[in-house]
């Protein structure tokens, strides 16, 4: 049987803390919350479920999760251990 390696590449992401601040959000993230690729459901507490519409459906990105853009420009959700597993930053 034949063994593949994950091709490197480079992707953008953001860690959801819970809250939406702009000031510190990235143009990619604010530009898809306009397009409503991803959205912002507020919460009594103050903070925010993150919802994306991703290319295998909507879903939804706990507190922790990574926001991933994908190579083509999709969005989608990552849980930090996969995440912390997968990636690594790079400068």
């Amino acid at each position: 049987m034949a063994k593949y390696r994950k091709k490197p590449v480079v992707i953008e992401a953001i860690q959801w803390t819970g809250y939406f601040e702009e000031k510190n959000a990235p143009k990619w993230f604010i530009e898809a919350l306009e397009k409503e690729e991803i959205e912002l459901w507020s919460k009594v507490d103050g903070t925010c479920d993150l919802v994306i519409k991703t290319l295998e459906g909507t879903m939804r990105a706990d507190k922790g999760d990574y926001i991933i853009k994908g190579v083509q420009g999709e969005f989608y959700p990552c849980k930090p251990d996969i995440f912390e597993a997968t990636y690594e930053k790079v400068d």
